[in-house]
């Protein structure tokens, strides 16, 4: 979750929506980001004109870090975050009802091999939780779990 999550008060909001679709947690926590760790997210954009507004943005206030898992997760994940830009997206997605532009509250990875590449950056493997949830016997079929 971006700076502008975290200064709006929106960290259970956002929390909520994802442990309410069927998400468990297995990662937390709360972050000041450096450049080092900025340009290891970033490294596709590095050289890139914006990248260093952005960069500035993402260190105005620490940032919430959470690794979800789940059925689908990375599409699923990008469904319920809804469009980049916040005017563009639907209503009913975290920037769809949060945001307007491209401040737009939450990142999400855009494939699996981004997420397991951005959860290496920012969790050790001994910050990574498995852990059983009763009601997933609720939410994901017999041959889902």
């Amino acid at each position: 979750m971006k700076p502008d999550c975290v200064q709006r008060g929106l960290l259970g909001e956002i929390m909520g929506r994802f442990e309410r679709k069927g998400f468990k947690i297995i990662g937390l926590k709360m972050l000041a980001l450096s450049d080092v760790l900025l340009d290891k997210h970033y490294q596709e954009h590095l050289g890139k004109p914006f990248l260093p507004k952005l960069k500035e943005f993402m260190k105005s206030a620490p940032v919430v870090l959470v690794a979800l898992s789940g059925l689908s997760a990375v599409s699923t994940a990008r469904f319920i975050v809804g469009k980049t830009r916040g005017s563009e997206a639907d209503a009913g997605t975290i920037r769809g009802d949060f945001s307007m532009g491209m401040q737009n509250i939450v990142h999400a990875s855009d494939s699996v091999e981004s997420g397991i590449r951005e959860v290496g950056i920012f969790f050790e493997e001994s910050e990574l939780f498995d852990y059983k949830r009763p009601e997933f016997d609720y939410i994901y079929g017999e041959d889902e779990r």
